[in-house]
């Protein structure tokens, strides 16, 4: 299948609209770049389910809350798109800022309760450009799903009440973490850290996977969770620990007793690297 590039609303919108009268439904990917084995885990569940993929590529300047971190965020379309054209993506949206957001762009999304805590409260206005992009998104591309990645699980829970409370006809689908073997999760943000943070980083899986291991074994203590994942994490020099928690899966407000199951919640600086990471926590096992 020929690898498609679009790069105006109006052409996704026509594509899809083209897919709609042939009766065939329609999955999409939002990306902003860098792609990696993660991305590609949910372009692989998106073309199982859907008769023809959308990916978007774009590199969202609203959701970062420093022009330095936007300014390096890692960029490479040619690659990006010889990944693609090996899947069974038929669509790649590719747009410039100016034909995503246009002149002097006045109306924002407030993405509301659930994004004040966590990277809400680390990065401010984070999730008002997240919201906003998303919903200008799946606005575009009409998809009957969209699939979005759980290590970003604060995003995907911002995400699923956007489309919610929008009422926004597109079902959204999280997909699990993707590891490397030792256990980082896979991020376009690890090719910027040396090999010393790298080895360093592996630390957040370690504490995640240690209060999972400790609720596994009976801890129905949140608190104390909480206390040793940061323990772990502060133990490792590379690390600059921003937060570590175990919330309401829903809520996301922080536990003091287990609910089953419960979410950890990691962030860490490494360098000048900002890492995320979560696990789901269960009497039953650790989802890793």
């Amino acid at each position: 299948m020929r690898l498609e590039i679009l790069s105006s609303k109006a052409e996704v919108r026509a594509a899809v609209a083209q897919a709609r009268r042939e009766g065939r439904t329609v999955g999409f990917v939002p990306t902003m770049g860098a792609l990696h084995d993660g991305h590609l885990s949910l372009v692989h569940e998106a073309c199982g389910r859907c008769d023809h993929v959308l990916v978007s590529i774009f590199v969202n300047p609203t959701q970062f809350d420093e022009a330095s971190d936007f300014d390096a965020y890692p960029r490479d379309l040619s690659a990006d798109l010889e990944l693609l054209s090996a899947s069974s993506v038929e669509w790649v949206f590719a747009p410039s800022a100016a034909e995503m957001y246009g002149a002097a762009p006045q109306v924002i999304v407030d993405p509301g309760p659930l994004a004040e805590r966590w990277e809400g409260a680390c990065r401010p206005g984070h999730f008002a450009g997240v919201a906003t992009v998303v919903a200008k998104l799946l606005n575009v591309a009409g998809a009957d799903a969209a699939f979005f990645g759980e290590k970003d699980y604060q995003q995907l829970k911002v995400v699923e009440r956007l489309a919610r409370d929008l009422d926004f006809p597109t079902r959204i689908v999280g997909c699990p973490v993707v590891r490397e073997p030792d256990g980082l999760a896979l991020s376009s943000r690890n090719a910027r850290l040396t090999e010393p943070d790298r080895r360093a980083a592996t630390v957040l899986y370690r504490a995640l996977s240690e209060a999972a291991d400790c609720v596994i074994a009976g801890e129905c203590d949140a608190q104390r969770l909480t206390k040793e994942m940061a323990r772990t994490i502060n133990a490792e020099p590379a690390a600059a620990l921003e937060y570590a928690a175990v919330v309401d899966p829903e809520t996301l407000e922080p536990l003091e007793g287990l609910v089953c199951p419960a979410r950890a919640l990691v962030a860490a600086r490494f360098g000048g690297v900002r890492l995320i990471d979560t696990m789901e926590l269960c009497p039953n096992g650790k989802v890793t």
